[in-house]
C-alpha cells in the first residue's frame, strides 16, 4: 500500500471510525485495569478528562514546523498529570487514545510504523511520567521522563521516515535530533519550570491526596 492509500485511508470515515474503536477499546481497558479487577469509573473519567484536555490544548499552536510538530499551550502536561495522578499504566493508554484522537483530526501517515511512532506510541509515551509519580519531586521530573519517551519516539521516525527531508549540512540522524527537540525541548523547559511553582506544586499534591 502506498502511503497516498494509506493517508487516504486515514483520512476516510472507515478509517476514522476504525480509530475511534480502538480508541474505545483502550477507554474500556482502563475502566477495567484495576489490581482488586473491579471497574474503576473514577479512573475513567480522570482520564477521559486529561484526554479531552490534551486535544483542546494541542490544538493552540503557539509556533508549527513546517514538516510537523509544534509548540502547544502546554497539551504534554495533560498526559504527565493523569500518569502523576494515576500511574503510568492508566496514563499509557489515555495517551494512546490522546494520540489517536490526534490522528483524527490531523492525519499525516506515511506508513504504518510512522503511524504508531508519530500518535499512539509518542503521545502514550508521555504516561511513562508515573514511573516517578510516588517519589520526590514526582510530578516536576516525572514529566522530563515523559517528554524524553515522546522524544524517542518521533526522533525514530524522523529518522527512519523524514530523513530525506534534511537539509545541506544535517544528515538523517542530526536533522530527527535536531528538529524534535525544537518543539519538544521548548515546551518541555517552559512547562518544568512551571511546574516548580509552589501554587502549581501544591494544588497537584492536593489533588492526588483527594483521588488517593
Amino acid at each position: 500500500m502506498s502511503a497516498e492509500q494509506i493517508q487516504g485511508f486515514f483520512e476516510s470515515q472507515a478509517g476514522q471510525i476504525s480509530t475511534v474503536i480502538v480508541i474505545v477499546i483502550l477507554f474500556a481497558l482502563i475502566l477495567f485495569s484495576n489490581k482488586k479487577k473491579k471497574t474503576d469509573t473514577k479512573a475513567l473519567v480522570i482520564s477521559a478528562i486529561f484526554v479531552a484536555l490534551y486535544i483542546v490544548l494541542n490544538q493552540i499552536t503557539i509556533f508549527r514546523l513546517p514538516q510537523g510538530g509544534s509548540i502547544t499551550a502546554f497539551s504534554m502536561l495533560a498526559i504527565t498529570s493523569c500518569a502523576y495522578l494515576l500511574g503510568a499504566r492508566r496514563a499509557v493508554m489515555a495517551g494512546m487514545c490522546a494520540g489517536l484522537f490526534e490522528l483524527i483530526f490531523n492525519p499525516y501517515v506515511i506508513h504504518p510504523l510512522q503511524l504508531l511512532l508519530d500518535y499512539p506510541l509518542a503521545v502514550g509515551a508521555l504516561g511513562f511520567a508515573g514511573l516517578l509519580a510516588n517519589r520526590r519531586a514526582g510530578l516536576q521530573f516525572g514529566y522530563l521522563v515523559g517528554i524524553f519517551a515522546r522524544f524517542i519516539c518521533v526522533f525514530l521516525s524522523g529518522v527512519v521516515f523524514f530523513g530525506e527531508y534534511a537539509p545541506e549540512g544535517f544528515n538523517a540522524f542530526t536533522w530527527s535530533l535536531y528538529y524534535n527537540l525544537i518543539y519538544i525541548g521548548s515546551e518541555g523547559i517552559l512547562t518544568f519550570i512551571i511546574l516548580f511553582l509552589p501554587p502549581i506544586r501544591k494544588s497537584f499534591t492536593r489533588l492526588k491526596s483527594q483521588i488517593k
